[in-house]
């Protein structure tokens, strides 16, 4: 979609997978593609390899699940940041799993640990961290990256916003151990009862974002009344044929990265 490879896949089906890379020893990562993402990437050649470079990109926007149905791919299905982490954190606590929870205003990391595993029974914690404000996610951090690693965990939850979680797993994807990295943006403040999600009904009907637009008018106006009616334009002049069509340039064989214990400088 304008050049953003999207998977056409559910949460389950998505869940599915990152599962079997925890357990097959994979390192990749996941990111979240709505609307703002897609434009974000279109803008930012940085950002668009990030989504070329993740293991999974889901479609966390109704507009793009309803593009992708249209494509001829039924199977796809909202994948929900907020729900995807309920998901995995649900089976994390009864596979063993362990999870590393990174961004939010102070505070709120450890807040949403609490939270989940108040929530989940048995969900293991491996650790938290708050970011200091304004981190730009094409900036190494060492002191991240090794904070991290010291507490081995099995996914880390990002949750800097659009576009500075995407740059920051791609950035720092090749130095953490962690199986899994997934950006989730919004859900470390919906899941601490910061701010207040969309309904349900909403969601489905592709308002989310006037739900949002109406708490936050300051921060979100030009999310969505700039890059939203830029979207449909730009879709509606690759339908006429006035626009090439983008493509991606990576395959989706090269963009997770397998590798066994045994492989791993000392092991895990």
């Amino acid at each position: 979609m304008l050049g953003v490879r999207v998977d056409a896949l559910d949460l389950a089906a998505a869940a599915d997978r990152i599962e079997c890379w925890i357990a097959a020893g994979t390192r990749s990562y996941v990111c979240h593609a709505n609307v703002h993402g897609v434009m974000e990437a279109r803008r930012d050649p940085d950002v668009r390899a990030a989504y070329d470079g993740a293991g999974l990109t889901v479609a966390d926007g109704m507009p793009l699940v309803w593009l992708g149905r249209r494509a001829g791919h039924a199977g796809t299905g909202r994948v929900y940041g907020p729900d995807l982490m309920l998901e995995l954190c649900a089976r994390a606590a009864r596979s063993g799993a362990s999870s590393f929870y990174f961004g939010g205003a102070p505070g709120v990391a450890e807040a949403l640990a609490a939270a989940l595993s108040a929530r989940f029974p048995g969900l293991r914690t491996a650790g938290t961290h708050s970011p200091a404000f304004g981190l730009d996610g094409r900036q190494v951090a060492p002191e991240a990256v090794a904070a991290i690693n010291a507490a081995r965990p099995d996914i880390v939850w990002v949750g800097l916003g659009c576009p500075r979680q995407e740059l920051w797993m791609a950035t720092h994807r090749a130095t953490l151990e962690a199986r899994v990295l997934i950006g989730v943006g919004a859900a470390f403040d919906f899941h601490t009862g910061r701010v207040a999600q969309a309904p349900r009904a909403m969601q489905a009907a592709g308002l989310e974002w006037l739900f949002r637009l109406v708490q936050e008018p300051r921060r979100l106006w030009h999310r969505y009344l700039v890059y939203n009616p830029m979207f449909v334009a730009l879709l509606a002049l690759e339908k006429l044929g006035l626009r090439r069509r983008a493509s991606h340039t990576t395959a989706p064989a090269a963009r997770a990265e397998t590798t066994s214990d045994a492989e791993k400088p000392g092991g895990r």
